[in-house]
């Protein structure tokens, strides 16, 4: 069951921004939403990268807002898991790769969350690695037909035994690095040989020695060029599929 709990504004306008408290079978989660000042463009949900919300989403969830769209970012942790080391990192996305029933229950709270902010009709649902991951676990859901579209930015790409995609998803976007050593190119060619198999729509860009996380400004694996063109597939990807 959830219950969102709290909102606390942190910028006023032109960019309305806030932390929202919400809860999840007695766990308190805080995501963040920032709202676009006038008559939204769409929503698009985030979903964070291993290491949990941080200035990164949520300045992305900033800059998503200067450009018409609600923006809340998925807080798929809770206040009980800790991160920020690379072995608390593993253990929260491990738990979660092992129990899909609940990152399903977590990714519908993270929703309902959403819209009890924003009065957007339609929504685009976009991942970072371990989010990536998240986001085509909703695209293959049964659920998935919530969203209007689905985008992994250097997202894990190995779907679960027993789970599959049907052809009936709405459009997924890939955008990932050709020197990604965690989730390779062999992995992408798996994923996206089912997704032809199924019949989805979908599109792919690999941007040549891109590494994995190569979005992520200030890391020794940022890469200015993907990171650039990969932002600007995207959004266009949300004109295509919100506008």
């Amino acid at each position: 069951m959830l219950r969102t709990i709290l909102a606390t504004t942190l910028l006023s306008t032109p960019l309305l921004a806030q932390e929202v408290t919400y809860d999840v079978d007695g766990v308190q989660h805080t995501g963040y939403y920032a709202a676009a000042e006038g008559e939204t463009g769409g929503m698009v949900l985030i979903v964070h990268d291993w290491d949990g919300i941080d200035a990164y989403e949520t300045g992305r969830a900033d800059e998503l807002a200067a450009m018409g769209y609600d923006a809340f970012v998925i807080d798929m942790y809770g206040e009980d898991t800790p991160s920020g080391s690379v072995e608390e990192n593993r253990a929260a996305t491990s738990e979660l790769s092992e129990d899909r029933g609940k990152m399903s229950q977590l990714i519908l709270a993270g929703i309902e969350a959403a819209n009890e902010q924003s009065d957007a009709p339609n929504f685009v649902v976009m991942g970072y690695c371990f989010g990536g991951g998240v986001a085509l676990e909703m695209a293959r859901s049964e659920y998935s037909d919530q969203a209007s579209g689905y985008t992994a930015f250097h997202g894990t790409l190995t779907t679960p035994e027993g789970q599959s995609y049907d052809g009936d998803e709405p459009p997924i976007q890939i955008l990932h690095g050709a020197a990604d050593e965690s989730q390779t190119l062999e992995d992408l060619f798996d994923l996206t040989g089912a997704l032809e198999e199924a019949g989805n729509t979908f599109t792919v860009e690999i941007y040549s020695g891109a590494p994995h996380a190569f979005s992520v400004e200030g890391s020794d694996r940022y890469q200015e060029r993907a990171e650039q063109e990969s932002w600007e597939a995207f959004t266009d990807f949300l004109a295509e599929r919100l506008g």
